[in-house]
C-alpha cells in the first residue's frame, strides 16, 4: 500500500485538512488518506458514484443515509455549494471518500467541507477512488470505515470496519423519514393535489410535482391508508429511500390498498420496488447496486432509450412478478437487463427504478411526471 499522500496535493488549502485517517474495509484492505470533513469516525457499506457533478445532491439525497459513497470524479468540492440545490434538510450519507477535496469560492459556508462539518460526517481525501472502485467491482459491496483524524492504526479500522452494522439489519426509512405533514400549495387553483409518502423524498420531486400545476401534501412513512387515499387525493407518489423494502410491510401493505383503489400512482425508487412487492414480485440485492449520473434505461413500450440518475441496492426481480397481477415490465437497464420500471394494463400506475427528477440531471425522464400529473388530473376532473 502507498503511503499517505501529502496534504498539499489533495486537500485544497482554503479547506483546511485535519490530519492523517484511513478508509479502512472489512476485508482487510486498508487506504491512506487526509481527513477534512468532520473530525469524527463513521462507517457503513461502500458505494460508488460515477457522477461528474451533483456531489452537493449527492451527499444530501436521502438514499444514501447509512452509506459510505466513493466518488470517482477526481475533483469533488471544485464548483462549491447553493443551498438551494440541497436535497432534503441536512446530509445523509455516513462519510465520502474523494480523490482530492477542492473549493472554488472563499466563503465556508458555500464548500462542500463546511456542510459535512456542520453534520458531523467525516471526509477523506487521497484515496485513489478508481483502484477503490475496482476493487468493489471485484469482491461486491463491502463494509468500511472512515477513522478520525489522527486514527491510523490499520488493524484496529479494519476491526472497526468488520464492526459495523449490516445494511439489511437497519431501519433507515424510519430515520429519514419527517414525523408530521407538509402541505405545498399549487401557484394556480384548480390542479390536481398529489400525496407524497416520504420515505426518503428529494426535494426535486416536489418541485417537479409543483411545476406542473399541482398542490403537494408529503406525509410521513407511517401513514394510514385512509389518510393517504383521503378524497381530495387524486394521486400518490411513493417517493425515492434507503434500505431494504423487505423490511417495509406496512408501505407495501399501503401500496396493495392504492393499487385497490385504482388512484394514480408513480413509485420511484424503493417507491418502485415497494410497489412490485405490493404487486406480489420478488425484489433481490444487487451485487454492486447502481450509483450514478449515466446508466442507459430501455423503455419496451415507447422504444426510448433515456440516460439516466439511478442510486439503489435493491432490484425487482421481473420474472417474479405475477401474471395476475396485472402489472408488467416496462423498462430494463442495457447495462445489467435489471428491471426499470412497471406499468399496470389497465390502472394508471407507473414505476421507475432511476431517478426521474434530474438533480442536477440527467432530465432525459421527466415525462414520468407529466403522465403522473396528467392522470391525476383525470381524477381530478371526474370528482369536481
Amino acid at each position: 500500500m502507498p503511503p499517505a499522500p501529502r496534504t498539499s496535493a489533495v486537500v485544497d488549502p482554503r479547506i483546511g485538512d485535519l490530519g492523517p485517517a484511513l478508509l479502512a474495509l472489512e476485508d482487510g484492505t486498508v487506504f491512506p488518506g487526509v481527513a477534512f470533513g468532520a473530525a469524527v469516525a463513521a462507517g457503513g457499506d461502500l458505494v460508488v458514484n460515477t457522477s461528474q457533478t451533483g456531489y452537493q445532491e449527492v451527499c444530501t439525497d436521502p438514499s444514501y443515509a447509512g452509506q459510505v459513497v466513493v466518488m470517482t470524479y477526481p475533483l469533488i468540492g471544485n464548483y462549491g455549494r447553493l443551498t438551494d440545490d440541497d436535497q432534503s434538510i441536512r446530509p445523509w450519507l455516513r462519510a465520502l471518500v474523494v480523490a482530492n477535496a477542492t473549493a472554488a469560492v472563499l466563503d465556508d459556508a458555500r464548500q462542500l467541507a463546511a456542510l459535512l462539518r456542520d453534520a458531523a460526517i467525516p471526509a477523506i481525501a487521497g484515496v485513489d477512488t478508481r483502484a477503490l472502485a475496482r476493487h468493489l467491482r471485484a469482491n461486491g459491496c463491502l463494509r468500511g470505515i472512515v477513522t478520525s483524524p489522527g486514527e491510523i492504526d490499520r488493524e484496529a479500522a479494519v476491526e472497526a470496519a468488520r464492526a459495523v452494522t449490516r445494511w439489511e439489519d437497519q431501519d433507515f426509512v424510519g430515520q429519514v423519514s419527517p414525523p408530521a405533514v407538509t402541505d405545498y400549495p399549487a401557484e394556480h387553483a384548480g390542479g390536481p393535489r398529489v400525496a407524497i409518502v416520504d420515505l426518503g423524498l428529494k426535494n426535486n420531486i416536489v418541485r417537479s410535482t409543483l411545476r406542473r400545476g399541482t398542490s403537494v401534501r408529503v406525509l410521513p412513512h407511517t401513514v394510514s391508508a385512509s389518510d393517504v387515499l383521503a378524497a381530495d387525493v387524486d394521486g400518490v407518489i411513493l417517493s425515492p429511500g434507503p434500505g431494504d423494502p423487505a423490511r417495509l410491510d406496512a408501505q407495501v401493505a399501503l401500496a396493495r390498498a392504492v393499487i385497490d383503489d385504482g388512484r394514480p400512482m408513480l413509485g420511484i425508487c424503493l417507491g418502485h420496488q415497494i410497489v412490485g412487492r405490493a404487486a406480489g414480485a420478488e425484489t433481490t440485492r444487487l451485487r454492486f447496486g447502481h450509483h450514478g449520473a449515466n446508466h442507459p434505461v430501455r423503455d419496451l413500450e415507447l422504444g426510448l432509450v433515456q440516460v439516466t440518475a439511478q442510486n439503489h441496492e435493491v432490484q425487482v426481480v421481473g420474472d417474479s412478478l405475477p401474471a395476475a397481477s396485472g402489472f408488467r415490465v416496462s423498462q430494463v437497464n442495457l447495462n445489467d437487463g435489471s428491471v426499470e420500471g412497471l406499468r399496470h394494463a389497465t390502472l394508471p400506475i407507473e414505476t421507475v427504478q432511476y431517478h426521474p427528477e434530474g438533480a442536477p440531471g440527467p432530465l432525459d425522464a421527466l415525462a414520468v411526471f407529466d403522465r403522473f400529473v396528467a392522470a391525476a388530473a383525470v381524477r381530478r376532473g371526474a370528482r369536481r
